[in-house]
């Protein structure tokens, strides 16, 4: 049986007063006296009321929706990315909705275009192009990048310092001894892997060790591939160490270790990225640069409430510090 809409009209004739007293006490905008409040109140308890969010947004031209659009919702890192930003718009009495555009330029532009026909108040994304932000820049609604930036028109931001990252997972190897480092890296523009390329070089130069370009492994975002590229790189390049530049690059470093029947850090050390949960639970844990993912979304959220408030404000790109947290998988090379 399907039960019919309760509007504010039923609530006001359940209660005995007029539709606009209701709508008042409801919304919390404007004078009810408490005892009409705590009555009409009590009725769209008793008939189940629902608000028209559709219809509040229509009429007040946005909505207290929040996008948010990430890589990829079966990473343990973008999960804990959002986690940051629900609880930080909560707080205020936004709501999320969360979607995932695999890193896809056309799933994120059909992201953007979902959030505008919601009318949503600001979208935050982990960006994979630059398409999505100008569309959204155009229509005027306010736009967060997090972890990466890539649009071309001004957007606040916060981000990690990435190049800090690789360049300390970098030199840790290097202090250990290790001269023959293989970096696993997306093959990507975004700045975020930049960063950590970048990283990578500069510590190497930093210690006067020379840099055999035929160590760097790119790999695109879930290359199918990965595990047997990775495998030959050890085959062909042997290296001493492996600094995975993120957490998916990590895990398929560590089983193609597993499957090759090498030990950790006996044979070879392993650096990863992100240090998600994974990496203190196996044995020997797996060294890690760590990011404070969770502070990370709160700040984007910030961000955004505060773009809201004040739309003039100047644009504001935070840089959060990385820290590199030493297990058991990093030792000097035999």
């Amino acid at each position: 049986m399907i039960r019919n809409h309760v509007t504010l009209a039923d609530i006001a004739r359940e209660a005995g007063t007029s539709p606009s007293t209701a709508s008042r006490a409801l919304s919390g905008r404007g004078y009810v006296s408490d005892e009409a409040r705590t009555r009409l109140r009590d009725a769209a308890d008793r008939l189940g009321y629902v608000p028209n969010a559709s219809a509040r947004a229509l009429k007040q031209r946005t909505s207290r929706v929040v996008g948010v659009a990430v890589s990829d919702l079966g990473n343990q890192f973008y999960a804990n990315l959002a986690a940051g930003i629900e609880q930080t718009l909560r707080e205020v009495d936004y709501q999320m909705v969360l979607v995932s555009d695999n890193s896809d330029e056309t799933q994120e532009l059909a992201c953007a275009r979902t959030f505008l026909a919601m009318r949503a108040a600001g979208v935050i994304v982990t960006p994979a192009d630059r398409a999505a932000a100008a569309l959204l820049a155009r229509a005027g609604v306010p736009v967060i990048e997090v972890d990466r930036r890539l649009a071309r028109v001004a957007c606040d931001a916060v981000v990690l310092d990435n190049e800090r990252g690789g360049r300390e997972a970098t030199k840790h190897l290097l202090d250990l001894g290790h001269e023959r480092i293989a970096l696993l890296v997306a093959d990507t523009d975004w700045t975020s892997d930049a960063g950590r390329l970048h990283g990578y070089v500069t510590a190497h130069d930093e210690r006067g060790v020379t840099l055999d370009e035929r160590l760097i492994l790119p790999l695109a975002f879930r290359a199918p591939d990965a595990e047997e590229r990775i495998g030959a790189l050890l085959e062909r390049e042997r290296p001493t160490a492996i600094f995975a530049a993120n957490n998916e690059l990590a895990e398929h470093a560590w089983r193609v270790v597993r499957r090759r029947g090498l030990r950790l850090p006996r044979d070879i050390s392993l650096v990863g990225f992100d240090d998600v949960s994974w990496m203190a639970m196996v044995d020997p844990g797996i060294t890690a640069v760590a990011q404070p993912t969770l502070e990370m979304g709160r700040r984007a959220a910030r961000l955004f409430l505060r773009r809201a408030a004040d739309p003039g404000a100047p644009r504001s790109v935070e840089m959060l510090e990385p820290t590199l947290v030493v297990r058991g998988s990093t030792a000097a090379p035999r």
